[in-house]
């Protein structure tokens, strides 16, 4: 269960039970179960169904943020726009993006946008970013998927691009979504990026790419 969001009225959201900065209390915005509950709606509504969700998104993602906040209430009768915000800006993995309006008198102010960093089905482009990507990055997946992976090597499959993992650790808990033991696979991203194969970071730890060839692919030794 993630940790409840609170906010400081000086310092904004925080996770767990007092602000990192102040040391004070804050108020609470949501606990631990409905922050859960509308960061998955929103995920899904931003990556993979926007029009049943009752919103539209751009070619790069983006979506009002006001309609965003209509959806969540329409759904959740307790979810408003302090909680679509607080799950927005306390993401561990850094899944959305939030572009707030320069006219800061309304929190639904034109030009307030929010987006997926990461995690499409829906068409849509997302800009790069300049930051490095290490030298060699990580993919967990579910063990009878290992044998395809070493023949064919990885492929977007049902989203838009593969995803890759800063660490082992990382690596290990995507792939428990789909095994309970599960396999990581080590990327030669400083090979595949010698051969001209972009890899872009979205997130705090995510790195995308169209597809990674089998060559680049390898398990750890034990």
């Amino acid at each position: 269960m993630p940790d409840a969001v609170r906010r400081c009225p000086e310092d904004g959201f925080f996770e767990g039970n007092t602000c990192p900065v102040c040391d004070g209390a804050g108020t609470q915005v949501l606990d631990g179960g409905r922050r859960r509950q509308l960061s998955k709606f929103v995920s899904g509504a931003l990556r993979h169904f926007p029009e049943d969700a009752g919103i539209e998104v751009d070619e790069a993602g983006w979506t009002d943020f006001a309609s965003l906040r209509d959806a969540v209430k329409r759904r959740y009768g307790w979810a408003d726009g302090e909680a679509l915000a607080s799950v927005i800006a306390t993401d561990p993995k850094g899944r959305f993006e939030r572009v707030e309006a320069s006219d800061k008198s309304s929190a639904a102010a034109a030009g307030d946008r929010v987006r997926a960093a990461y995690g499409h089905s829906v068409d849509v482009t997302l800009d790069g970013t300049d930051d490095p990507v290490p030298s060699t990055l990580y993919h967990g997946t579910a063990p009878q998927n290992a044998d395809s992976i070493r023949e064919a090597g990885l492929k977007p499959m049902n989203r838009q691009t593969v995803h890759l993992s800063d660490s082992v650790a990382a690596a290990r808990e995507v792939g428990r979504r789909h095994a309970d033991d599960p396999v990581v696979f080590v990327v030669d991203a400083a090979a595949m990026q010698a051969d001209d194969r972009r890899i872009v970071k979205r997130g705090t730890e995510t790195y995308t790419t169209a597809r990674v060839p089998p060559q680049y692919l390898s398990l750890p030794e034990n």
